[in-house]
């Protein structure tokens, strides 16, 4: 073990201090304009996941509607079936969407309205599956229609 004497100590201690100052002023920190730039794509990625929850969130209300019709002749549950295969594809789009987005409130922006976004797909996932069964699923049932029947005369 060597010992320092109190110039070399001082010595060393400037020269780790100009590296370091070196070092730090090449280093890129965000200028002002760079940090604008995220927050202002954040506020857009905010706003339009939450336009996309809004509309997922009627889409629901309007599926939800739909399984409380009655006396569905065969062409409108064709135009059904088709229905629920475009609101799959559209769960599907929306759930790649969200895993894309879903690093932002891993790290802690944007929890709540990423919350809404998934709670709208999620709700589309349910209400998609409602309509599905309604219509193609439980009328297999024996005495499902009649029962159904009965509870609308309610």
């Amino acid at each position: 073990m060597e010992c320092l004497t109190t110039k070399e100590t001082i010595g060393k201690t400037i020269e780790i201090v100009k590296e370091t100052s070196y070092a730090e002023k090449k280093s890129h920190i965000p200028e002002r304009d760079d940090i604008d730039k995220f927050l202002d794509t954040l506020l857009i990625i905010q706003k339009k996941t939450n336009e996309s929850s809004e509309k997922v969130e009627y889409i629901n209300d309007c599926l939800e509607k739909l399984t409380w019709l009655n006396e569905v002749d065969e062409d409108s549950l064709k135009e059904i079936n088709s229905l629920v295969g475009s609101a799959k594809y559209l769960h599907s789009i929306l759930a790649r969407q969200y895993i894309l987005i879903g690093n932002l409130r891993k790290k802690g922006l944007s929890k709540e309205v990423i919350k809404r976004f998934k709670d709208s797909i999620d709700n589309l996932k349910e209400s998609i599956f409602d309509l599905d069964s309604v219509f193609f699923g439980l009328p297999q049932i024996p005495g499902f229609l009649e029962t159904t029947k009965e509870l609308s005369l309610i």
